[in-house]
């Protein structure tokens, strides 16, 4: 087959021969949309320069250095989290996005205020999965000091500067598991509640919303008081097994902050109870079987590829912006699944 030639790949770009000429010779006297186009249609009709079109693109794109903290890679809500935000880096056609992403096991304060710096010393924008603390607090000053802007991801972070958020309505998510017990369960009872940590603002705000609801719409309930799980399946077993043992009359159980693997696992060695309802966080593999199963009735979920497209974005916008700047705010939609929906 004759090989394409330059008037070939001006035809199925859509461009003149003078415009691909000038991309090969003088990349930066053409617009970068028009080198993409170029680009994409020297990859489809497998154009013998493609080579120097590809350095002329990624030369034009804007780079972006951010960094990314997350929590616990044991944890399949966060490997999967990461995953995505991987993804949509790569995804970027217009930008060339360097990221660092990592995971950190030890969530105690002075661990994650040490990754927080290490990544402003190495990154333009960073963001970070954590609870809130002095010692975080400072981490974060310490790095907006550099110039280097800090979002909170999940749960919100605050400062003496202005720290952006990406996640979902937390007071919102509190509501929706309420409206869930309230509507579900047969005969009001006790319901249990786990949270991962009390200093997450998220899974405060959760609770917040939980009672708020029960208030206003239904006092039969008995909201137990909540219990920290500090992130531990094996904690988080342990406090279920003790609450079904000493509230043998608990009709629903909110799980909304880490751990759930090891609640899954206590309610999964008790007898099923058709009257029992239980109310998860995030959608993953263990999750989905529990709806599956009917261990859990209900699950609340951040929407994963949306969650890293605007963590991306926002990180970016406020690099552009400066960390002087105000916080940037992405507000999310989060999503309900059921056993029918999964």
């Amino acid at each position: 087959m004759k090989r394409p030639t330059i008037p070939d790949l001006a035809d199925a770009a859509g461009v003149s021969v003078s415009t691909v000429n000038r991309i090969l010779n003088r990349p930066d006297s053409v617009r970068q949309p028009t080198r993409e186009r170029v680009m994409g249609a020297a990859e489809e009709i497998g154009f013998y320069g493609l080579g120097t079109i590809r350095h002329a693109v990624h030369a034009g794109r804007q780079k972006h250095k951010l960094g990314i903290l997350l929590q616990q890679e044991g944890r399949r809500f966060y490997r999967n989290l990461g995953d995505a935000m991987v993804a949509e880096a790569e995804r970027r056609r217009d930008e060339s996005i360097e990221l660092s992403l990592g995971y950190l096991d030890d969530l105690s304060p002075e661990r994650v205020a040490e990754r927080l710096i290490a990544l402003g010393d190495n990154c333009e924008a960073v963001a970070l999965v954590a609870a809130q603390h002095p010692l975080v607090a400072d981490a974060i000053d310490a790095v907006m000091a550099k110039g280097v802007p800090v979002a909170g991801l999940i749960a919100p972070l605050s400062a003496q500067g202005n720290v952006s958020f990406v996640g979902i309505d937390n007071w919102r998510v509190g509501r929706t598991a309420a409206w869930a017990f309230s509507n579900i369960v047969r005969e009001p009872g006790k319901i249990g509640i786990l949270l991962g940590n009390f200093r997450y603002r998220n899974q405060e705000m959760n609770e917040s919303g939980f009672r708020s609801y029960f208030r206003e719409h239904n006092s039969k309930f008995t909201l137990l008081e909540p219990l920290a799980t500090y992130e531990s399946a094996a904690a988080a077993r342990e406090l279920v097994e003790k609450l079904l043992t000493e509230h043998p009359d608990l009709c629903g159980l909110f799980v909304s902050g880490g751990g759930i693997r090891g609640a899954l696992a206590a309610l999964r060695d008790t007898p099923k109870r058709d009257d029992f309802v239980a109310v998860g966080y995030e959608l993953f593999e263990e999750t989905r079987a529990a709806l599956i199963d009917g261990t859990l009735t209900m699950v609340i979920s951040h929407p994963m590829e949306t969650f890293a497209r605007e963590t991306i974005t926002t990180l970016i916008k406020a690099k552009k912006a400066g960390a002087d700047a105000g916080a940037q705010h992405a507000a999310l939609g989060f999503e309900i699944y059921t056993s029918e929906n999964v």
